[in-house]
């Protein structure tokens, strides 16, 4: 038999965030991919939207602990992907369109996202743009 391979995701920034700064249901997803569960993907242009939210002044990281979330909780599980051709996707929000240049690119089954506009747009290809409690149910599944 062999082995199974982990399913390659791309995390949208909110779902990121909630997860590192926020208690609660999606804090689970950290374990998802410190204990290999997942792979999730990051792109230059994904990680340097994720940077650039993260010191948001509502969020009062200083420099330091936004360096620290970086060098603890991303690089050592993250997967980096090389955006090596532009596609032109239509989503309602252009800048959502990162997020699937990157599952493209990185041969991500799953966007997982906690933005309406994204969500609903379902799926780009073979690419499936879920939820958090959407892939749950759909992994448990599997």
């Amino acid at each position: 038999m062999g082995k199974k391979e982990k399913t390659r995701v791309v995390l949208d920034t909110n779902i990121i965030i909630s997860a590192l700064l926020f208690r609660g249901s999606l804090s689970e997803i950290i374990q998802w991919w410190k204990t290999n569960k997942l792979t999730p993907l990051i792109s230059r242009e994904t990680f340097d939207e994720l940077t650039r939210t993260l010191s948001y002044p509502k969020f009062s990281l200083t420099e330091e602990e936004i360096k620290s979330i970086i060098a603890e909780e991303i690089l050592p599980y993250f997967e980096i992907t090389k955006i090596k051709k532009k596609t032109k996707i239509e989503c309602r929000d252009s800048d959502d369109a990162k997020f699937i240049q990157c599952a493209i690119s990185g041969k991500a089954k799953f966007v997982i996202s906690g933005d309406k506009d994204l969500c609903s747009m379902g799926s780009w290809g073979s690419i499936q743009i879920v939820s958090w409690a959407d892939f749950l149910k759909i992994t448990t599944m599997e």
